[in-house]
Order: C-alpha cells, then sequence, then structure tokens
C-alpha cells in the first residue's frame, strides 16, 4: 500500500483479517488464466488473501504490499494453507517495477492512489507483464462513494470504463465490465458495491 503506512499498518493490526481470508471473487472467476507453474505478481496484497489463493492454484507467486504487519498475517495466511510464496515489501510510491517479470498481475481494490500516482502505477503493472502476460483489475467506479460499502471517499482515486480504456489502451482488452454486486470480504469491503472488472493482455 502506499500512502501512510501507519494507517494501514494499524488497520491490519486486529486479530481479524480487514478484509478476509477468502480470495476476490472477481480474481477467482478469471481461473482460466491461470497456468500452474507460471509467475504471478498480487499488487498491495495487503494480508494475503488472494497471492495466497493464487500460490494455491501452483502459481509461483510474489506479493507486495507496504505494511508488515499485513505482510506478517499473509506470511501465516500462506502458512496455514501449505503454501510457499515471496513477499517482498513495497512501497509504490517508490518501487522499480521489474521489467517484464511476470505472466499475471493482479491488481485488487489498489485505489489508495491518487491520479498521478495511479498513473506511475498503471505503467508499471504492464511494464512488469511479460509478452502476453494477463492482467486482473477490479475496483470501484465514483458511484461507490453513495453505497458507502467499503473503498475510498475520494472521488478522484475511482475507476470508470473510459479511463480504463484509455489506460491501458496498449493492451488487448479482452473484459472491461461495469456492475452492481454485492461483495462480502471481511469487515472491509460487505455489501452491494459499485465494480468494474478489467481483463487486459500484454501483447506478444
Amino acid at each position: 500500500m502506499t500512502g501512510s503506512e501507519n494507517s494501514w499498518d494499524r488497520r491490519y493490526a486486529q486479530p481479524d483479517y480487514l478484509f478476509g481470508l477468502e480470495p476476490n471473487a472477481f480474481l477467482v472467476r478469471q481461473s482460466a488464466h491461470l497456468k500452474p507453474g507460471s509467475k504471478a505478481l498480487a499488487v498491495a496484497d495487503g494480508e494475503g488473501r488472494n497471492g495466497v489463493w493464487l500460490a494455491q492454484q501452483g502459481l509461483s507467486v510474489l506479493s507486495i504490499d507496504n505494511s508488515p504487519v499485513g505482510q506478517a498475517k499473509a506470511r501465516r495466511l500462506a502458512e496455514s494453507r501449505g503454501v510457499t510464496m515471496a513477499f517482498e515489501e513495497a512501497n509504490l510510491e517508490t518501487w522499480s517495477w521489474p521489467e517484464a517479470a511476470f505472466d499475471l498481475v493482479a491488481a485488487i481494490f489498489i485505489q489508495f492512489a491518487p491520479p498521478a500516482l495511479r498513473a506511475r502505477i498503471f505503467d508499471g503493472l504492464q511494464a512488469a507483464l511479460k509478452p502476453g502476460g494477463v492482467l486482473l483489475l477490479q475496483g470501484y467506479r465514483p458511484e461507490q462513494i453513495a453505497y458507502g460499502t467499503g473503498g475510498p471517499a475520494a472521488p478522484q482515486n475511482l475507476y470508470t470504463e473510459p479511463m480504463l480504456r484509455a489506460a491501458f489502451a496498449g493492451m488487448d482488452i479482452l473484459e472491461l465490465r461495469s456492475h452492481d454486486s454485492p461483495i462480502h470480504e471481511g469487515k472491509g469491503h460487505d455489501g452491494v458495491s459499485a465494480l468494474i472488472d478489467l481483463v487486459a493482455r500484454k501483447h506478444a
């Protein structure tokens, strides 16, 4: 995560997992893109629910986050699920994105970033993919603020279809879908939510 590290440490410093133990439903629905033995990057993976699930599917996973408290919980979750994965403490304001290193990048609810930083992160997501690699991204649309069931309070941090289509114009967009759906991911995300899903492939 970016922003105040201490704020995320405080949020994760509860016994329960803030966003639950189970993987994001959109991520699970994209299981056809997961190939055992391939390399995956779980961006701003927090307490590890998504990265651990990817490891359970047989992928070689690097889980990055800015909160050591969250990563400690992610390590415990990985151990409890019997999987091995790599962790790196990473502030996305300064992290050097590896070039063409991953077959899959999962960026689930990473909307802590204001527009200028978001643009750099979006560039990094694409750079980190190998040719033919797949980006799985889910976030909230501006309508989410009225729902109040999770996500940032800053409208400028939220996604729209034109924004994502423009940001990832250099990729093959396989799916771009806006929908209102209930999600139940711990205390952090709970209730009907204004969601947007992106699946995109880097040109081979």
